[in-house]
């Protein structure tokens, strides 16, 4: 504490006895930021600047009671400032009362004397605002997260996604705000005596308590540093309901940088109150959590709060209040009781060094344990860590939520059999295996014609006049062939599609249904023009080297036939010496090789023609894969990478290196 010189000894004096005139608390030579002296200071100013002064109080309860004295207090204090105008007004900087525009309070007469006789005084200290900076895995995390919401937008609903997108812009709004600043909110029940623990913590009452229900309607702010202005407006807290409390340097020091936040009830029968629980808790950094020995169990609280945030254990403070309406042991055994309770909520307990939330019994109203829970809320707001905790809890809330549509710990992806089996029922579809036989029949037929004798080759040329000159047969030329072509190419789409889906996740396994669905439009189609261009090519087959041989041995044999034939006719007709030994067996050499040429030929051929006729179904074969893969395969493949990418940035979002199984 600064000396304090006669002069102002005598005003304050002059101020206690006013403050005793008004009944409430004096004020010192306090000014507000931005008031020069000898400028009159209007009492309804929203933010109030002095201590000792009562705030309006609608800022508590949102009416002013009947009967209340605050007129008369807010008019002796206002006069008290204008005649102390003349004094400070040539006061320096370093002499003027410490005041950051945010002192303004409830105090007893009691507490008002003592606060009046020292004044605090201290120079203004502006302080530049650090912004919170998160640590690399956190913001790895946040970055994961980000790539995923971008990545799922075509494939998640926007309520899907929505949490984990407030999630990314609080931790963005956060990130911008002060990190020197600890924001703790107050939370209970009715009658709790959160708004009791609240004013004991800031050393004076500022929070209106009472019987009457609810008697907090709005949060109420209380900052034991500077540069908290930005933190306070995130939470929406106007400026008559801040507050700062007047301590002892000790007592400032231990508890610098938290702003402390005395919320409604949060089973408030006005659901405006409940409404301002909800939002406030999803912006503070840290929470505290008050019970009294009646309500402790109660099934509100614990499923509709603490359960949910159970992973926020290691920024929640759980306090038994109200011990001293307890008898003996009967305040450890509800303590042990509430421990019980938060273990079946999920909510990991702090307990021997281990991270989790920090459970504690006091009596607000006594004092009795409020000295442990500042000093343990005292370093928990110094290790200033509070708020990037906060937000990597909030990310693993969000990652758990989505873990449905982006894990399933099941094996997934498209294995090569399936793959196969694809290409093999699309094959089947165009009938690659008919058209290779009918390529093997037509490469044999034209042998035959071409190494046969002159008279089956005249007989056969009198069958097949009508037929291709190529013998190629047409693959699908009747309706019912199509038909069926097609609904073996359909059923080959729906099994592939189901063997992709199978183990993803259900907006997942619905995208890789709709891009095959979407691929096999116009494939039996596509299947029929490629049948007919990689089929057999237009004319005879091509003609192996040994040909020409077997067809000039077959002449041979029909040469020799026709001069034996022409030799015994000259003798019958008496033009020829009789002999019919030569003839004869010309005419038998001729009629036996030559069959026996035709036959060998077509032993040769079996080889050609097989390979013939598999070439010819492998093209037709390959062409149905790559039709098929092109319009079927390939985007369900690039859905399942999408779903792989998706799944390895979630793992990042859990904090594993691997894939999310």
């Amino acid at each position: 504490m600064s000396a304090v010189t006669d002069q102002d000894q005598n005003q304050q004096h002059d101020h206690t006895e006013r403050a005793d005139h008004a009944g409430d608390a004096g004020r010192g030579d306090e000014r507000p930021e931005g008031v020069a002296p000898g400028e009159p200071v209007d009492p309804a100013d929203p933010v109030d600047r002095v201590a000792g002064v009562v705030p309006e109080e609608d800022a508590v309860n949102g009416e002013e009671p009947e009967g209340s004295d605050v007129p008369e207090k807010r008019a002796n204090a206002r006069h008290a400032r204008v005649e102390s105008n003349d004094d400070t007004a040539g006061r320096t900087d370093s002499e003027s009362a410490w005041d950051d525009g945010l002192i303004a309070r409830r105090v007893t007469e009691e507490s008002a004397a003592q606060h009046v006789a020292v004044v605090e005084t201290r120079p203004p200290s502006p302080q530049a605002m650090t912004q919170l900076v998160y640590d690399g895995p956190l913001r790895s995390r946040l970055d994961a997260l980000r790539e995923l919401v971008g990545l799922s937008r075509t494939r998640l609903d926007s309520r899907t996604l929505a949490q984990a997108g407030r999630v990314l812009d609080e931790a963005a709004a956060r990130r911008r705000l002060s990190g020197q600043h600890t924001v703790v909110a107050i939370a209970g029940a009715t009658g709790s005596g959160k708004s009791q623990l609240f004013n004991a913590l800031a050393g004076v009452t500022i929070s209106e308590t009472g019987v009457r229900r609810p008697t907090t309607a709005a949060p109420i702010v209380c900052s034991w540093s500077d540069g908290a202005a930005n933190l306070i407006d995130r939470l929406g807290v106007p400026g008559r309901l801040r507050r700062r409390p007047v301590q002892s340097p000790q007592a400032e020091a231990q508890l610098r940088g938290l702003v402390l936040v005395d919320l409604p009830d949060h089973d408030s029968a006005a659901v405006q109150h409940r409404e301002q629980v909800d939002r406030v808790l999803a912006l503070v950094d840290a929470v505290i959590w008050v019970v009294d020995p009646e309500k402790y169990a109660d099934a509100m609280l614990h499923e509709r709060y603490l359960r949910p945030m159970a992973g926020h254990a290691e920024v929640m403070f759980i306090v038994l209040n109200q011990i001293d309406r307890l008898p003996g042991e009967a305040a450890e055994q509800v303590l042990d009781d509430l421990r019980r309770l938060l273990d079946e909520d999920g909510i990991a307990l702090g307990e021997y060094g281990e991270p989790g939330a920090t459970v504690l019994a006091l009596s607000a109203l006594t004092g009795d344990g409020v000295g442990e829970l500042r000093e343990v809320l005292g370093q928990f707001v110094a290790e200033r860590g509070a708020a990037a905790r906060r937000i990597s809890a909030d990310v693993d809330g969000a990652a758990w939520r989505l873990r449905p549509v982006y894990a399933t710990g099941r094996r997934t992806g498209l294995s090569e059999e399936a793959r196969d089996e694809f290409a093999a029922r699309l094959a089947d579809a165009v009938g690659a295996t008919a058209a290779g036989e009918a390529a093997e029949r037509a490469w044999l037929r034209n042998a035959n014609r071409a190494c046969g004798t002159p008279w089956l080759r005249l007989w056969r040329w009198y069958e097949d006049r009508g037929e291709p000159a190529t013998g190629r047969l047409p693959l699908r030329s009747q309706a019912d062939e199509e038909a069926t072509a097609r609904q073996r190419v359909e059923q080959a789409v729906r099994t592939l599609a189901d063997r992709a889906s199978t183990g993803l996740p259900a907006p997942w396994a619905q995208a890789v249904r709709e891009a095959a669905v979407r691929g096999s439009q116009g494939l039996p189609e596509a299947l029929d023009e490629l049948a007919a261009r990689a089929g057999l090519p237009p004319g005879r087959p091509p003609r192996p080297g040994w040909w020409p041989a077997a067809v000039l041995a077959q002449a041979s044999m029909t040469i020799l036939q026709v001069v034996g034939g022409l030799w015994l006719l000259g003798q019958i007709i008496g033009f020829m010496a009789p002999n019919l030994g030569v003839p004869v067996l010309l005419m038998v050499a001729g009629i036996i090789g030559g069959p026996l040429v035709e036959w060998s030929c077509r032993m040769a051929a079996r080889g050609p023609a097989r390979r013939y006729g598999v070439e010819a179904e492998r093209r037709l074969r390959a062409a149905a894969a790559g039709c098929g893969r092109a319009r079927v395969l390939d985007p369900v493949a690039s859905e399942l990478l999408r779903y792989r990418e998706v799944r390895e940035q979630y793992g990042r979002v859990v904090g594993v290196g691997a894939e999310a199984r």
